[in-house]
């Protein structure tokens, strides 16, 4: 089986991805993969797709640190294949980091996606699925039970009156964007600096105000899905706890989160029980969500990270789990002969 991963950049892989840990897991289980970037996609005018992968060549890795000096060294070579020569398509790029500077770059994983989807490769997440979920709007499709209360404006006055109705405070974070960039806590209409918080958060487009969690200072929960439902092997899910440093709001791991291991609650898989439904129609494969108490925060379907560190706590590695499904959705869809859809093959 060969997989190819699509990714931002190749420059811009570490050690500590969850798509090196993808990569290193399909090796280790005999596959090929290559890499892709979202300049690497040509429609010929015939209707091939075709795509310039980046390959390791003979190398076979067995360490992160090993397989990224593989990825950025000299040995290896670039391969133009057909999209049919390819069984797994993993889209694994996040938008929001192109939207800035390659602005191009933010579709190129779902308009080709699609076609390659069209041309027989299992592509996941579902490129139709995640064409709806290109930035925290996203979450608003889902039960109004498992959200924080939450206003999207562009208006300042709007803000300031949904701070009067939250005295416990308000999180303000861009409508598009990820890791953690631009979000603050507010915790009245009063604050001096509030005008300049509002015009950093809202310098890319929407703002989002939303109600504040007491429970996020002892940080969050990313919980893995896949299929639907909670990833699990025997009794141990595939979950982390990301506690933020001291004096710090955000508990993403690039800003100093600390991973610590994670009780997973009753409360927490119902939350995953409430979302499965949407998440299995939009063809979602592979989710993470984060979680405080009985509330969701925040759904990644792009790019969600943290296997490495899950692997670390738990002494499981839940990239093999999920390279095993791919394999079994590759089975299916040869014995099924084209009957079954892509969105259909994502979550089966």
């Amino acid at each position: 089986m060969r997989i190819a991963f699509l990714v931002n950049s190749i420059e811009g892989e570490e050690t500590f991805y969850a798509t090196t840990s993808l990569a290193l897991a399909a090796l280790a289980r005999g596959h090929e993969i290559v890499y892709l970037t979202p300049g690497d996609f040509v429609l010929t005018p015939d209707g091939r797709l075709i795509v310039h992968a980046l390959s390791l060549g003979t190398a076979k890795p067995r360490k992160a640190e090993t397989f990224i000096a593989a990825l950025r060294g000299d040995a290896t070579r670039r391969e133009v294949l057909d999209i049919t020569d390819i069984q797994i398509l993993f889209l694994r790029n996040d938008p929001s980091e192109d939207a800035a500077t390659r602005p191009w770059a933010t579709q190129a994983g779902i308009i080709f996606g699609r076609l390659a989807a069209e041309r027989g490769a299992i592509v996941v997440n579902d490129p139709d699925g995640l064409a709806a979920a290109q930035n925290k709007l996203y979450l608003q499709g889902f039960p109004e039970v498992v959200r924080p209360t939450t206003l999207i404006t562009k208006h300042m006055e709007e803000v300031r009156s949904f701070l009067d109705a939250h005295p416990e405070g308000v999180i303000l974070k861009p409508l598009q964007g990820s890791g953690g960039k631009n979000v603050f806590k507010v915790g009245s209409s009063h604050e001096t600096n509030l005008n300049q918080i509002f015009e950093a958060v809202s310098e890319m487009g929407y703002v989002i105000a939303q109600e504040y969690l007491p429970a996020a200072t002892e940080g969050d929960v990313r919980l893995f899905l896949m299929n639907g439902r909670p990833l699990k092997r025997g009794d141990t899910y595939a979950a982390v706890r990301r506690v933020p440093a001291e004096g710090e709001l955000r508990s993403n791991m690039h800003v100093n989160g600390r991973p610590a291991a994670a009780v997973v609650t009753p409360a927490m898989l119902a939350v995953a029980e409430e979302m499965r439904p949407k998440l299995m129609r939009d063809g979602m494969f592979l989710v993470g969500l984060d979680v405080v108490g009985d509330k969701l925060v925040e759904v990644n379907v792009f790019t969600p990270g943290a296997l490495p560190e899950i692997a670390e706590l738990t002494s499981i590695d839940f990239s093999e789990d999920i390279v095993a499904e791919l394999e079994r959705k590759v089975e299916i869809r040869r014995a099924n002969d084209g009957v079954l859809s892509n969105r259909e093959l994502a979550t089966l």
